[in-house]
């Protein structure tokens, strides 16, 4: 791993960028890299308030690319990562589960200050990511945005239009500044945006089929999302393929960094509603301004397999209890987090790990799974439902039984935070082996 500094121009980074990718394909020194991505952590404003100044903000911003993120399946990827923020800061991936990944704090010091730091990441499944500094809220001045990431499966999909709908979530001082989470958040109100726009306008034609790629980019709320008079049939969970579903009375539910990539036939103008919890609000709407004349659409294929295995010995697995976020039992901030510490558990590659995740607290907690995607366990644990997942969320007082194949060498993270603004985010670690 090189670390330079640069001016942190967009020209400049691509330049850079290329010739470090030059660099890496010539005279046959390692697999070539396939695609090529600048990242920059950045002060910036966002327009929430119409009556207020723009509220400053820090983000996550792809100055590689002019609009969405778009990488392939199998694409071997250099990540230029440029840091310009006063504080240590990397990128955090929800989705990349591969042994090449880095995840944060296990043995690799964040990106320090106007200091850039280039690594090569390969991309092994398709799917819908995201990348934020969650891990590092602790020393946030500033709410920060995230930045998602399309990995493209390698056939194609009979869709007719590919929209990303990031959900995100502010709380606002009465002068229209924000406030980071893990703070107290009186005198604050929530609002919600998606794709940085306080109300979101999709425009289509009728009997068009839409892939919605819904992430839930707050930092602790559990939310709903449905669009009125439509069928949303989900089609993969956490960038996973799933057996297609109708999502439960048209709305996708999603935990705090889970995302959900659903099929929409369009039908008429409707509008896009979110639920917290507390309240329903409008925050978009879906515009039909003609109609596609053509045959009725058949039900949806299933997405392409990613590859993930198709059973789980659950007979043979290894099985761990878990208590969520409590104090005594090794959990920590990511401030003072260090694989010095015992892990949860450790386990052989390839075999399958069994956990029972317990909350014992009065509130939500969501559980997060770096490093393997898991499958959800029934409650007689004879099998699992027909999806994968990475994040989930447990009700207080609940256990629920997640079992993943540990196929990934490494020392991964898992995160506990309970669904309150002002909580800890809290950490732990587990070796493969």
């Amino acid at each position: 791993m090189t670390t330079r500094i640069f001016a942190p121009h967009r020209r400049e980074v691509l330049a850079g960028l290329g010739a470090s990718v030059a660099g890496l394909t010539v005279g046959g020194a390692g697999p070539s890299v396939t695609a090529q991505l600048a990242l920059q952590a950045r002060p910036a404003t966002l327009a929430l308030k119409p009556d207020q100044p723009a509220t400053p903000i820090w983000e996550l911003a792809a100055v590689s690319h002019l609009r969405d993120v778009r990488l392939k399946r199998f694409d071997r990827c250099e990540v230029v990562f440029r840091n310009d923020l006063p504080v240590p800061l990397a990128p955090v991936w929800h989705g990349l589960n591969a042994a090449t990944a880095t995840d944060p704090l296990r043995g690799r010091a964040p990106a320090a200050p106007n200091t850039t730091e280039t690594s090569i990441i390969s991309m092994p499944n398709a799917g819908t990511l995201l990348a934020d500094f969650r891990l590092f809220e602790d020393g946030l001045k500033q709410p920060a945005r995230a930045l998602p990431i399309i990995v493209a499966e390698t056939g194609p999909v009979a869709i007719d239009r590919d929209e990303l709908l990031l959900i995100e979530e502010w709380r606002l001082r009465p002068d229209g500044t924000a406030i980071p989470p893990g703070q107290d958040p009186k005198d604050t109100t929530p609002l919600y945006t998606i794709n940085g726009q306080t109300s979101f306008e999709l425009s289509a034609l009728g009997n068009q089929r839409l892939r919605l790629r819904f992430i839930n980019g707050s930092q602790r709320t559990v939310l709903a999302i449905k669009l009125e008079s439509h069928e949303v049939r989900v089609m993969a969970l956490d960038g996973q393929p799933a057996e297609p579903f109708p999502a439960r009375n048209g709305a996708v539910v999603l935990a705090p960094g889970a995302r959900a990539d659903a099929f929409v036939d369009t039908a008429k103008s409707a509008p896009f509603l979110l639920h917290d919890g507390k309240d329903a609000r409008q925050v978009g709407s879906l515009t039909i301004s003609g109609k596609l004349e053509r045959a009725p659409l058949l039900p949806p294929q299933p997405l392409p397999s990613n590859d993930l295995p198709e059973k789980l010995d659950l007979r043979g697995a290894l099985r761990f209890d878990v208590a969520l976020g409590v104090a005594d039992a090794g959990w920590m901030r990511p401030a003072s987090f260090s694989t010095a510490s015992a892990p949860l558990f450790r386990a052989k590659t390839g075999r399958t790990v069994v956990l029972a995740l317990k909350n014992p607290a009065p509130a939500t907690t969501v559980f997060h799974l770096h490093g393997h995607p898991f499958r959800l366990l029934d409650k007689l644990d004879d099998g699992w439902k027909p999806y994968w997942l990475d994040t989930l969320v447990i009700e207080p007082g609940q256990t629920q039984r997640i079992a993943f194949a540990a196929t990934s060498p490494g020392r991964w993270l898992i995160e506990s935070v309970v669904t309150d603004w002002a909580a800890p985010r809290l950490v732990r670690w587990y070796a493969v082996d």
